[in-house]
């Protein structure tokens, strides 16, 4: 016979199950879940035996590890960006760590989760109706929410990869939805107020004029190196960004890209760079190869801060009353102009630095009239202009009505002459006269023929008049 794992213990004159589940991994304590209270000890016994079970088949967590200690050790092991590890610590010391840091992470449950996120929602204060009158809630946006659920279901993750409990019960809640993007690019007016407005600085009227032409993101605009650049082959290679502590790393996609560049481009940097070389010449210094595009210093020997940049765009977007005052609104600019210019998909998605064409479409190309427009033209000619009355005769009338058609556009009946009578027509077709009738009127209708009622109509076009949208 085993071992006996665990005891049956009285309390108030009832029974329960102590059962033995070694021990907690992170605390070295003995783990020993107990069962509910029974009657009777032989239910007790039959209740640890199940508890035993789930034990076996590790449904009980086997560590009490907290929610605050399991997201720090997974933040020491979690391979982030510094901008995304920075944003992600800080959600967890605003939101999480107020809110669970001290549960187990094994107790959380979808339904903690998710009313969890429906408060942050309403308001990020957590707000209980209860506090101050001049309290406004703040709603959070539902990118953090889901940042925030980012950060717990990743934690659950290792949590389960590290054997400290069986399920991850934050990938069972159900984050708010992200929300769809919807670009709003300046128009065509916005943009050249933005451009004649920056222009009374070259340099950052260069800066912006760059940004337009190449759609690439702040940070990597910010990295942008004189090496980077081929005057002679119009070319600009991207191929890192810059991070807000102005460190360099990969592009968002980890993906290099060769970007051509059209001539007035290439002389406006030709112009810009010997700018750079007479004001560092000024200096006593030489700009080398790999000095910054972009910089603030004499010697553009450090590059723009990715902040500055955004501060003094929206600074700028302000003043012109622009809809967006966000510099990505100018990486839009670039793929929606692209677009309406009939460039193929595959070839924006290129510049842009998109891994396929779908991301640009759904998160870069902005709803165009004017191109609309074009697309609505353009279908309208390769489609057939409707003719309703040119269709397979199937009854009396339309069999008289084809005949009449067919002998107008044949000739037969020239315009400026008459149609035969009625009574002709009714005899030719064995119809009767109110069909006849029928037919003529389709005629009239359509423009071929013309007159009064009981007269003979008279020939006035050789084919029909396309039917208006209203038909």
């Amino acid at each position: 016979m085993g071992k006996r794992r665990g005891h049956i213990e009285e309390v108030g004159g009832k029974f329960r199950g102590v059962a033995s589940a070694g021990r907690d991994p992170v605390t070295g304590r003995r783990r020993q879940p107990k069962t509910e209270l029974f009657a009777t000890a032989a239910e007790a016994e039959a209740e640890l035996l199940e508890l035993h079970r789930q034990i076996d088949e590790e449904r009980q967590p086997k560590s009490r590890i907290t929610v605050s200690a399991l997201i720090e050790k997974w933040f020491d092991v979690a391979e982030l960006e510094d901008s995304t590890r920075e944003r992600y610590e800080g959600l967890n010391r605003k939101y999480i760590e107020p809110a669970f840091g001290s549960i187990q992470f094994a107790k959380l449950d979808p339904e903690h989760l998710e009313t969890f996120y429906s408060r942050l929602r309403k308001c990020r204060y957590l707000c209980d109706k209860r506090r101050a009158k001049n309290h406004i809630c703040a709603p959070l946006a539902p990118s953090s929410v889901r940042q925030i659920h980012a950060v717990l279901a990743g934690a659950g993750q290792r949590g389960v990869r590290w054997k400290y409990f069986r399920v991850n019960p934050a990938e069972l809640a159900k984050p708010p939805a992200a929300k769809k993007g919807a670009p709003d690019p300046p128009n065509e007016a916005e943009a050249a107020a933005i451009l004649n407005e920056a222009w009374k600085t070259p340099a950052w009227g260069a800066l912006l004029w760059t940004v337009m032409v190449t759609g690439c993101r702040r940070g990597e605009l910010c990295a942008l190196r004189w090496s980077d650049i081929d005057l002679d082959r119009a070319k600009v290679t991207i191929d890192s960004a810059l991070t807000r502590k102005l460190q360099e790393k990969s592009t968002k996609s980890e993906q290099d890209r060769r970007i051509s560049i059209d001539p007035y481009t290439v002389e406006m940097l030709r112009s810009h760079k010997k700018r750079a070389a007479e004001q560092c010449n000024a200096a006593g210094i030489t700009l080398g190869q790999n000095s910054y595009v972009f910089s603030l210093e004499a010697d553009f020997s450090k590059p723009m801060r990715p902040d500055t940049v955004t501060q003094r765009y929206r600074r700028l977007a302000a003043r012109n009353g622009l809809r967006s005052t966000r510099i990505h609104s100018l990486r839009h600019y670039s793929a929606t102009e692209l677009l309406a210019a009939g460039v193929d998909l595959k070839t924006v998605s290129g510049r842009l630095g998109h891994a396929s064409g779908s991301t640009t479409l759904r998160f870069y190309a902005a709803w165009l009239e004017e191109a609309d427009k074009r697309a609505a033209g353009s279908i309208a000619t390769k489609l057939p202009v409707p003719d309703p009355l040119r269709r397979v005769p199937r009854t009396p009338y339309e069999r008289v009505l084809s005949d009449l058609r067919e002998a107008i556009e044949g000739g037969e009946y020239r315009v400026g002459s008459q149609l035969p009578s009625n009574e002709t027509i009714r005899a030719k077709h064995k119809v009767s006269t109110g069909t006849v009738s029928r037919a003529i009127a389709a005629l009239k209708e359509a423009g071929m023929i013309e007159g009064p009622r009981g007269k003979r109509p008279r020939v006035i076009a050789a084919s029909p008049k396309p039917p208006t949208p209203s038909a």
